[in-house]
């Protein structure tokens, strides 16, 4: 399930992100309830494979999180400099040749 969430993600099919929500929640919920206590999980060997295979998908998981944080931080950046209001400021955009142009932020991307 982690891994077609990164697939999804890192393709941007966000739709498809949003459909396998419910489906891990609902899966996470199933393996709640199934797990034994704490103690029980890491003092028998018999659930030392469980154990591992959940700590493989902590990681799978802050892997989707670090993911997801990078493209929203992309994203806060690209609406930053549509947004600059310093009028000390100067924003590098392409021209229509595909060259460096160095804009004045006074006017934010109206002026662009």
């Amino acid at each position: 399930m982690l891994e077609l969430e990164f697939q999804a993600l890192r393709k941007q099919e966000l739709d498809h992100f949003e459909q396998l929500q419910p489906v891990k929640t609902e899966l996470l919920s199933s393996i709640t309830e199934l797990t034994p206590p704490l103690e029980q999980l890491q003092s028998d060997p018999e659930w030392q494979d469980f154990r591992s295979t959940m700590l493989d998908c902590r990681d799978l998981h802050r892997r989707n999180e670090v993911l997801i944080e990078r493209k929203l931080e992309s994203i806060r950046g690209t609406l930053q400099s549509l947004r600059v209001q310093d009028p000390a400021s100067s924003l590098e955009v392409y021209d229509r040749l595909g060259h460096v142009a160095r804009f004045s932020g006074a006017g934010g991307y109206n002026d662009a």
